[in-house]
């Protein structure tokens, strides 16, 4: 089972660390992974500007980089939602998109394709789980509170296998943080507002964390608790899905 290892544009600039986490998971998780050099950003942020055409040669290129793999994967949901969705649409009439039935979330990839039981780490701290709109919406990594259907979290499954952390949710579990890729450039002051809410409710939950598997959504909070004077810390998933390793 060979793995690409995708790291979108914007964890490799200001999260490298979360990169080396999930290459080290995957490595003690005994997974075939490599991390194709020359890959770039997937194309989202083009894409969601309205240019559409200059994110075809980014997904003309990914393609390129990793239609050899059987598993794509990313810590990123809105990234890997990205390939996954609009990646066959953006290639159509030039050839089969490959990459769209590969590319999972780490997490997704964890949970429903190792089927992950155990992992060495530790973490004892209290958590407030970030559940993004991509993530929850588009991947299924937890169940839509709109919709009556059983709940499920396979971000808390994988959470409740390392050793001490406490993980709690705040209130509206999967409201918006306001981040929304260009919103937040289209609609600041909307956006502003969104993440100073949903900040809050994490901070009642009394966690010293917020964690999610969107660095995005992360830095969007991370931001608006710096601006606010807000004394709590942010962390990707992986890196507490890797603590120790």
């Amino acid at each position: 089972m060979k793995t690409g290892l995708f790291i979108p544009c914007y964890v490799d600039a200001l999260y490298p660390e979360v990169a080396v986490a999930c290459y080290k998971l995957l490595k003690h998780l005994q997974v075939d992974v490599t991390y194709p050099l020359k890959q770039t950003c997937c194309g989202q942020p083009m894409a969601n500007a309205g240019f559409e055409n200059k994110a075809v040669p980014l997904a003309e290129h990914f393609e390129d980089i990793f239609k050899g793999f059987d598993y794509v994967v990313a810590p990123s949901a809105s990234c890997a939602a990205f390939v996954k969705l609009n990646y066959p649409r953006l290639l159509q009439g030039k050839h089969f998109c490959e990459t769209s039935d590969k590319i999972m979330d780490i997490c997704e990839f964890l949970h429903d394709v190792l089927k992950v039981k155990s992992l060495p780490g530790k973490f004892y701290h209290k958590v407030s789980l970030h559940n993004s709109c991509h993530g929850v919406r588009e991947l299924g990594l937890s169940s839509p509170s709109e919709r009556n259907i059983p709940k499920y979290s396979k971000l808390k499954d994988l959470l409740s296998l390392v050793e001490g952390v406490t993980v709690c949710e705040p209130e509206r579990v999967d409201e918006c943080c306001g981040f929304g890729g260009m919103f937040s450039v289209e609609e600041p002051e909307v956006s502003t507002q969104m993440g100073i809410d949903k900040l809050e409710r994490h901070m009642a939950t009394g966690a010293e964390y917020i964690t999610g598997p969107d660095s995005s959504c992360l830095m969007h909070l991370q931001g608006v608790a710096k601006r606010q004077q807000k004394d709590i810390k942010f962390i990707h998933i992986v890196q507490i899905l890797a603590a120790g390793l």
